[in-house]
């Protein structure tokens, strides 16, 4: 029963990561080379939040639970922000080294367009985000133990993977939102993906409540995805071709 809650979690909080990788980014090496980029600019924000955090409950009363438990919520703010510090950071690095990517590409393709290394930067970020959040609750799942044996729920390790799914995907569609913002240089922009990466946060501290932060986390994925769509060159008029496509191919082949 263990191995299979693991091997259920797992798909379900890394398959779909996984199938964009193994699709759009592995037969790329460059689009390798900025994934695995993005994900160390999000590791090295969690060390420095991390770092802060560490420092703070040092230097404060650890016998405080109250004051703990605020320098908890404390640091993972900070480290929201300090992950969209990074992203930022991340964007003018890229642009800065733009000319030098299209060079080391292949000779027969075109560069990759800011759109693309907006959706590779946010999916490396997502990746590692993810593993982070849910390695270690894969690991309990192996056992021993079972939960819920205490009146905690049941459904701790498929509400984690769900949430671990969904801020992959979070991550993913704030990276094209948010390159697409500073490509126009609206801050506004910057500053709403800043504050729904909070409101996030904000939800997860509903959980064991996992109703409350589960539905309003997937209402705003969705919200984000339909942003990232028409933000990436997306429109209504694509999304008719591709109907109407698929429809004559069905009829052909019927």
């Amino acid at each position: 029963m263990t191995a299979a809650v693991f091997f259920g979690c797992a798909f379900i909080a890394f398959g779909p990561a996984f199938s964009l990788f193994i699709f759009t980014i592995a037969k790329d090496p460059l689009r390798v080379i900025i994934l695995i980029a993005g994900a160390f600019f999000w590791l090295v924000s969690l060390l420095l939040s991390s770092l802060v955090w560490f420092i703070a409950t040092k230097a404060t009363n650890a016998q405080d639970l109250t004051l703990q438990k605020n320098l908890l919520i404390f640091g993972s703010i900070f480290s929201v922000i300090l992950q969209e510090v990074f992203r930022f950071a991340y964007y003018r690095l890229l642009r800065k080294a733009n000319e030098g990517l299209a060079a080391i590409s292949e000779e027969d393709g075109p560069p990759l367009s800011v759109r693309e290394m907006a959706y590779v930067a946010g999916l490396g970020f997502g990746i590692m985000s993810g593993a982070f959040s849910m390695i270690n609750t894969l690991s309990d799942s192996l056992g021993p133990g079972t939960v819920g044996m205490f009146g905690d729920s049941q459904y701790y390790f498929i509400t984690s993977a769900l949430m671990t799914l969904a801020l992959t995907m979070l991550h993913t569609f704030w990276g094209v939102v948010f390159f697409e913002g500073c490509e126009r240089k609206r801050w506004w922009v910057i500053a709403v993906v800043l504050c729904v990466h909070l409101m996030v946060f904000s939800l997860s501290l509903l959980n064991p409540f996992y109703v409350g932060s589960i539905l309003p986390v997937y209402a705003i994925m969705l919200l984000m995805a339909v942003w990232a769509f028409f933000s990436s060159g997306g429109s209504l008029h694509n999304i008719t071709l591709l109907w109407t496509c698929r429809k004559g191919n069905a009829e052909t082949s019927s």
